[in-house]
């Protein structure tokens, strides 16, 4: 999800939706949260795909499956097949794709763990090391994880593997945090 993106609101979802939101969410998760949905129960379907940014499709990457670990810890699983746009001549990925990949997952990762009403609201620290080259028309798998959720910052992991399970790339970032007054 993108910094800034708007989330639904009771208003928008209504409490029946949300009952049914809630279970295709469970189904595109691979099953219900473990803590019950008293933390990040939102309904982030409508995300699922280039995450709210028409860059990312551009770029080759959808965003496919999320939800919250047994520690109420966001992840998102994604796939990336490049296209030439984020290519240099010689058809392997710039590095600054790899960093708004893994921005853009981490973020969603995020936004999956928080309580309706609170969001991402910038990154204060992106990491990212390149391994191996990512090719335009292979297809790569994208994991963010959230590793820790403090009261004003959140921190994450991402990580880019080829079609061998091999690390192409892995990305740590710091994230600012807009939690709603409770």
């Amino acid at each position: 999800m993108p910094e800034g993106a708007p989330t639904p609101t009771d208003a928008e979802t209504g409490a029946d939706a949300r009952a049914d939101s809630q279970s295709a969410a469970d189904s595109q998760s691979g099953g219900p949260r473990p803590d019950g949905g008293a933390r990040g129960n939102r309904n982030m379907d409508r995300w699922l795909g280039d995450g709210g940014m028409p860059l990312l499709a551009s770029l080759g990457a959808t965003l496919d499956a999320y939800g919250v670990d047994g520690e109420s810890l966001g992840w998102v699983d994604g796939t990336f097949v490049p296209e030439p746009l984020g290519c240099n001549p010689h058809g392997a990925v710039q590095a600054g794709v790899h960093a708004v990949l893994f921005d853009a997952c981490m973020n969603f990762a995020i936004h999956a763990a928080l309580p309706r009403g609170d969001r991402a609201r910038g990154t204060l620290e992106l990491k990212t090391e390149t391994m191996r080259p990512a090719l335009a028309g292979e297809r790569y798998t994208l994991r963010g994880e959230v590793t820790r959720l403090a009261r004003q910052v959140a921190f994450a992991d991402a990580v880019m593997r080829d079609g061998e399970g091999r690390v192409v790339s892995r990305a740590t970032g710091t994230f600012l945090l807009d939690r709603a007054n409770r």
